[in-house]
């Protein structure tokens, strides 16, 4: 199964993406966005920024975490991942981005 990004509204009435991978895992996760368009504009800048390697932030946490942010070529952050316990498992996170987000569908789930 392919990975699919999910577009959702959280309580506060934000609208935020994530990207699941083909085994329904999640894989990478937006900000809130007070404008649906803006959430679709940053679902649009994952699927192009997520294959080149030097937009990925590789970062590990205060607690010995591993975890990575995707930024755009402006900088900004335009998807973090969860906590991974090795950097091993943040850089499969990063290869496993790279795969899925460039033709993943959009479920939208705020119709």
């Amino acid at each position: 199964m392919a990975g699919k990004f999910e577009l959702y509204e959280d309580k506060a009435g934000e609208f935020r993406f994530r990207l699941k991978a083909g085994n329904g895992e999640n894989i990478l996760a937006s900000e809130g966005y007070k404008q649906k368009a803006s959430a679709e504009n940053g679902i649009a800048s994952v699927k192009k920024n997520a294959p080149e390697d030097a937009r990925y932030e590789r970062k590990e946490t205060s607690a010995g975490k591993f975890m990575f942010n995707l930024k755009a070529t402006n900088g900004q952050v335009i998807g973090t991942s969860q906590s991974y316990t090795s950097a091993s498992g943040r850089d499969n996170g990063i290869e496993s981005v790279k795969k899925n987000a460039p033709d993943a569908a959009v479920d939208d789930q705020t119709a």
